[in-house]
């Protein structure tokens, strides 16, 4: 695996818990959405897989290694981790140029240069206004932005926070796009926390359904999308896919 956790909990209070013991694995170059209700954990869950939150038990696993009480540089640098924050996720006074070089400060100068380059050519719609301010942008523009910054060190393992928060719906097509192109460009694994859950789902490979700080369901995304109840409890209630499968839960 890729990615691991196990009997993972956390909190921000000293004895109260927000993450109840989750356990899961991601696969290499696996696209993993992670869904559920208000207050469930989702993005805590997030952070703790990135050392912002330290977990109280449990272990958290980067290709093997344990990461559990390591810094966030330390999995960033030595694990090739990266996490897009849901909210102030670029540098508005600087230009489109300079945020993304910023995802590469502990880069060599001649790297660093070589790879916004290569990101800012992939993504003309940056790399055309290279020299503009960030806070030029549009909404989905901000958050390719963001994303380009994260993929500066060439990570392994990609966390998205909310990443179409805010965005209208089709920008969010688009930014979901991007996501799949970015896993087959970089050859990376990303795990999402989405609140818009069925466009994240129709892009993954698996989901997961988190509640009260644990694994409630997770499978394949197409049977999550295409499960009735699953769809009324976690989905918003969203029609269904057209000859819908089962939805079978896998052990944990």
């Amino acid at each position: 695996m890729k990615l691991e956790a196990k009997n993972v909990t956390a909190g921000y209070v000293p004895g109260v818990n927000i993450l109840n013991g989750i356990t899961l694995g991601l696969a290499e170059q696996e696209i993993v959405t992670v869904v559920g209700p208000n207050g469930s954990g989702k993005s805590t869950f997030l952070k703790c897989l990135m050392g912002f939150v330290p977990a109280s038990s449990g272990t958290v696993r980067v290709s093997g290694v344990d990461c559990t009480a390591m810094a966030v540089h330390r999995r960033v640098r030595n694990h090739r981790m990266a996490f897009v924050p849901q909210l102030d996720n670029v540098y508005g006074p600087l230009t489109i140029r300079d945020n993304v070089r910023a995802g590469g400060q502990h880069m060599p100068r001649a790297d660093r240069e070589r790879r916004a380059d290569e990101l800012l050519h992939r993504y003309p719609a940056l790399g055309d206004r290279a020299n503009q301010r960030a806070d030029s942008l549009s909404g989905g523009e901000r958050q390719l932005l963001a994303l380009c910054r994260a993929l500066m060190p060439r990570p392994d393992v990609l966390l998205l926070d909310e990443p179409s928060a805010g965005l209208s719906p089709a920008k969010v097509t688009e930014l979901f796009d991007a996501v799949v192109d970015i896993r087959a460009q970089e050859n990376v694994t990303v795990l999402c926390v989405e609140q818009n859950a069925v466009q994240s789902l129709a892009v993954s490979d698996r989901g997961i359904v988190l509640v009260q700080g644990q694994v409630a369901l997770q499978g394949p995304a197409r049977q999550l999308l295409a499960d009735p109840q699953v769809s009324e409890l976690y989905l918003g209630g969203l029609p269904t896919a057209t000859n819908p499968e089962p939805f079978m839960e896998e052990s944990l």
